[in-house]
């Protein structure tokens, strides 16, 4: 496993362009196996999980071609649905949790989907009724085999229904729509997710002759086609990434203008950075942060303490919480955050207390932050990265600290940001990879 060497207190300057979105990836990649035709994919992230499932979608005989950088062409019309039960596949689908959303397709397509237990963060349960009970509801018969943790699914034709999702999930109701896209009949899903990558996997399933209306809604409604044909697609800019550099640059007191940030996607994104006190300012499609000394967080109306919790869109993102947390610990005033969705996620604030960070951590789900407003800094230390979140929030930590740091097992890094150690030396990070 990799670590990074950070030499903290360094001002960073410069622009910095966010990569394609990771959760986006992943459910547009699941979308090739609908259509026998070739799909263009522009944007894609080169990261760990997203290289990953490109493999596997190889394994499954799917044809990739790399056609630049970022672009991939995919055509998916000679699959090898044997390999769904053989052990190479069981291994390699539980490397990421992304893996579960193949199943949709491959059962609104081919009548069937097999998929062992995904991995990904552990931050706590995660659930999967909400995509089994979907695929249920259209007309799918269910099976977990407990002893190889490995979940199959099958029909003997798909119709559609009604369904009231018992939650939000994004990943539940990629899958339930690109399942009821090839159903027969009219699917309406009810407390859909409707995240922009969601909208976005919806758009794109138009465009290759899918017809499914209130995108950008709890409330979807699918009329079954027969036939999905290929397509181009770009994926959006990652806004976990463009809250990340939010952050690095209010800890670091830097100047960073983040480029093409696709604003009318970010929701509440900036309005909520801006509660902490940081200025930012649209410029164009960009994001301009300036130099900051202090930054100070806002109480509500009545006096009380600001507190910031996660919520299902357009409610702030979970995944930029562990971003909140380590900006707050340097801003003047105090805040509560509140996890609502993982009752693991916060549990790196240990490290962020033996960094100096002055947290209460109340439960698995809310912390207490006492911001330091500047007077004591952070200080260096070594670490390990839990997540892909709390590792880029660690690293920010680490940058804004005095002294040198060393983050280990930065592979969980690397599963979410593309070539972050490089991007940020551009701009001025004394930051080092070593094996």
């Amino acid at each position: 496993m990799g670590s990074f060497i950070i030499e903290g207190g360094h001002k960073l300057k410069g622009e910095i362009q966010p990569q394609g979105a990771k959760n986006e990836a992943l459910q547009i990649l699941c979308a090739v196996l609908l259509t026998p035709e070739k799909v263009i994919i522009n944007n894609i992230p080169d990261i760990v999980d997203i290289n990953i499932l490109i493999e596997l979608l190889k394994d499954l005989g799917v044809k990739v071609e790399k056609l630049s950088k970022e672009s991939y062409s995919f055509q998916a019309d000679e699959i090898n649905l044997d390999y769904l039960t053989s052990d190479e596949f069981k291994a390699k689908g539980t490397r990421i949790r992304g893996s579960i959303m193949i199943v949709g397709p491959l059962l609104a397509r081919f009548g069937k989907g097999f998929i062992p237990r995904p991995g990904g963060d552990k931050i706590g349960r995660r659930r999967l009724d909400t995509h089994f009970i979907g695929f249920q509801r259209l007309g799918a018969e269910f099976e977990y085999d407990s002893k190889e943790s490995f979940y199959r699914v099958t029909t003997k034709g798909l119709k559609g229904t009604y369904m009231l999702l018992d939650e939000a999930s994004v990943t539940g109701t990629a899958n339930i729509v690109m399942t009821a896209v090839m159903a027969k009949g009219t699917t309406t899903i009810y407390n859909a997710a409707c995240e922009p990558y969601l909208q976005q996997l919806c758009k794109m399933l138009n465009s290759m002759g899918a017809n499914i209306q209130g995108i950008g809604s709890n409330l979807l409604t699918i009329e079954g086609v027969d036939y999905l044909g290929g397509c181009e697609h770009t994926i959006l800019p990652d806004m976990i990434e463009i809250g990340s550099f939010i952050g690095l640059a209010a800890m670091t007191q830097s100047e960073i203008t983040i480029k093409n940030v696709s604003w009318s996607n970010l929701g509440v994104i900036p309005s909520v950075f801006q509660k902490l006190g940081i200025k930012l300012e649209r410029k164009g499609d960009d994001i301009y942060i300036p130099s900051q000394e202090s930054y100070e967080i806002e109480n509500f109306i009545d006096g009380s303490i600001l507190t910031i919790a996660d919520a299902p869109w357009p409610g702030f993102t979970p995944d930029l919480l562990s971003i909140i947390l380590v900006v707050s610990t340097q801003a003047k005033g105090s805040v509560l955050i509140h996890q609502k969705m993982f009752e693991s996620r916060l549990f790196f604030t240990d490290k962020l207390i033996d960094m100096g960070a002055q947290i209460i951590l109340c439960d698995p789900h809310r912390a207490s932050v006492i911001g330091l407003n500047r007077k004591t800094p952070l200080r260096a230390t070594t670490m390990t990265s839990p997540d892909i979140r709390a590792g880029v929030s660690l690293l920010i930590a680490a940058l804004s600290a005095e002294g040198t740091s060393t983050i280990h097992n930065i592979n969980q890094i690397d599963r979410g940001y593309q070539n972050i150690d490089d991007r940020l030396r551009a701009i001025g990070a004394k930051i080092q990879r070593v094996e």
